[in-house]
């Protein structure tokens, strides 16, 4: 008979999300926390898929970056369960693609939330508060809306019953406070 620790589940490393509206810190974070826990971390898929397409997203991308996104998270999470890492850091998620699927084309695709509610909730998100420093990039556009877009997260989180810690203040402050609430999790697997 295995033991506890020989099952998938026991394998299967921590998934902390990063999330959050535009210009909040997950990537410089995720990449931080990534190599502090030598971690697994997964890229936002809808950065490379946006370059790729040299033109505005539409709503008839949605499901493809849910797509390719679902497919880089499943691709990371394999090989760090093979490698028998403790943690995975998404550099955003499903949950993020519905948010903003919402936000910019007034709809979501039915499979994705139901994937978000049922399939793919992480263990803990690191929602990103926008009170730092927009910093302009050719792929953001919604400096004026960072603070909606974070009640639409919060929203999100929320409504999928999620383990959250909002991140707010300087670095220093949300790195502490990441690591704490990673630190916690890590602790209690």
């Amino acid at each position: 008979m295995p033991s506890a620790s020989s099952t998938p589940e026991a394998r299967a490393p921590a998934v902390v999300v990063l999330t959050g509206s535009e210009s909040t810190g997950k990537t410089t974070l995720a990449a931080r926390l990534a190599m502090l826990y030598a971690a697994r971390w997964v890229p936002e898929f809808v950065r490379d898929y946006a370059e790729a397409k040299g033109a505005p997203l539409e709503a008839a991308d949605v499901e493809p970056i849910a797509r390719g996104q679902i497919a880089l998270e499943d691709r990371v999470r394999r090989e760090a369960a093979a490698a028998g890492a403790r943690l995975v850091l998404l550099d955003t998620d499903l949950a993020s693609t519905a948010v903003y699927a919402r936000h910019y084309y007034g709809d979501c695709p039915e499979w994705i939330e139901r994937a978000v509610r049922e399939q793919r909730r992480a263990h803990l998100y690191l929602l990103c508060h926008p009170d730092v420093p927009w910093v302009a990039d050719p792929q953001r556009d919604r400096a004026h809306a960072r603070d909606e877009l974070h009640a639409l997260f919060q929203a999100k989180l929320e409504e999928i019953g999620a383990r959250w810690v909002d991140l707010t203040g300087d670095w220093e402050a949300r790195e502490a406070r990441a690591r704490a609430a990673v630190d916690a999790l890590l602790g209690a697997r």
